[in-house]
């Protein structure tokens, strides 16, 4: 194995697992894969995008280390993520005779790792399956921890199953051919894990936020290693998110919301949600009295200067009013009992759950926010 690949360790018991990150994985796939197989073959699935710049380095790889392959590319773009495409997936892969302890590997961004591991849950009651993400989004987050699922019109991620990778391969060149809106969007969750726990790492993220959006491939890796180490620490603690694994979800229950008030389409995707709803949480957190002023503007700009957009005025098209959305976060899967779940934060660094924020506080914050 090359010095250049990192690994990091997901401690889940007998399904543990590693994640490389590092330069050319795509391109030496095959020598990662080939101990985890019962036998020479294993099926691929990603999306049409993915499938033109990855797909033959893969093949290759798997080529030369005399690993069958067959492939399937699916639609891009969150849409692909629905009944109707795990319903495609699950029969392709039954037709082409998938059996119990072969590998899928899921070679593309969230939409594929969330799709393809559902599917390999399901089918035959469970196949192995590798994580190839191609996106910084996927790498630092959707592919590490084993959440898999589609999207319903209700609301996101609300079926699925908690499904473990074998092996989870972050290649670093694959960032190389990310288009910037993508990056950026990845880079919202690169954020969360220092505003989460590790007020250094946030530090360290505005020191060097320029050498990662450049492309300074030593500081791309750290950052994503850095990542890759913090929610593997809080999977391992809480596999199935009943307790501190919800902290991970920081920003999500608006950005959840404003998905699906957006449709679930390219006009807003994941990332931005992200951004604007962990803004949105420190904002809420200092309207609470929880958090200094200060740090909420420090989020805020951060943001900005990633190019990130932050505001509710920075979604495009008509959005809901407050009402609407707050009816949206209603279907956030992490509801209990009719109450909303919230990650707010004391400060940078110290985020915290609860279900216990004031509805009328909540309102008029999103009131407010509709127009700055």
């Amino acid at each position: 194995m090359s010095a250049d690949v990192k690994t990091v360790q997901v401690a889940l018991g007998e399904r543990s697992y590693e994640i490389k990150v590092g330069p050319k994985l795509i391109a030496n796939a095959g020598q990662y894969l080939k101990p985890l197989l019962r036998r020479a073959r294993v099926v691929i699935v990603t999306d049409e995008n993915v499938a033109a710049l990855h797909l033959p380095a893969l093949e290759k790889s798997l080529d030369e280390a005399g690993i069958h392959h067959d492939a399937i590319g699916m639609p891009p773009g969150e849409g692909t993520k629905c009944f109707a495409e795990l319903q495609r997936l699950s029969e392709w892969l039954l037709e082409t005779g998938v059996e119990r302890g072969d590998l899928v590997i899921a070679l593309g961004g969230g939409v594929i790792g969330d799709l393809t591991g559902f599917a390999a849950s399901i089918v035959r009651r469970g196949v192995d399956f590798a994580q190839i993400p191609t996106t910084l989004l996927s790498q630092v987050d959707s592919s590490v921890g084993g959440k898999t699922g589609i999207n319903t019109p209700q609301g996101k991620n609300l079926v699925g199953a908690f499904y473990q990778p074998r092996i989870v391969l972050a290649d670093t060149s694959a960032l190389e051919t990310l288009p910037k809106r993508e990056l950026l969007a990845g880079y919202a969750e690169v954020v969360k894990y220092g505003l989460i726990n590790d007020r250094t790492f946030f530090d360290w993220l505005e020191v060097n936020l320029d050498r990662i959006v450049s492309g300074d491939v030593a500081a791309r890796t750290y950052a994503i290693v850095k990542s890759c180490e913090s929610k593997a620490a809080i999977v391992a603690a809480d596999e199935r998110e009943s307790n501190v694994r919800a902290l991970l979800n920081l920003g999500h229950t608006f950005g959840h919301a404003l998905e699906a008030a957006t449709g679930f389409s390219n006009r807003f995707v994941h990332g931005e949600g992200v951004a604007v709803g962990m803004a949105l949480a420190f904002d809420l957190s200092v309207r609470l009295g929880l958090c200094p002023g200060q740090d909420a503007v420090r989020v805020r700009r951060h943001l900005e200067r990633a190019g990130l957009p932050c505001r509710l005025a920075d979604v495009p098209g008509e959005l809901p009013n407050a009402k609407g959305l707050i009816e949206l976060m209603g279907q956030d899967k992490k509801v209990v009992d009719g109450k909303l779940t919230f990650i707010l934060a004391r400060g940078i660094g110290e985020a915290f759950i609860t279900r216990n924020v004031d509805a009328a506080a909540l309102r008029a914050l999103l009131e407010e926010r509709e127009t700055t």
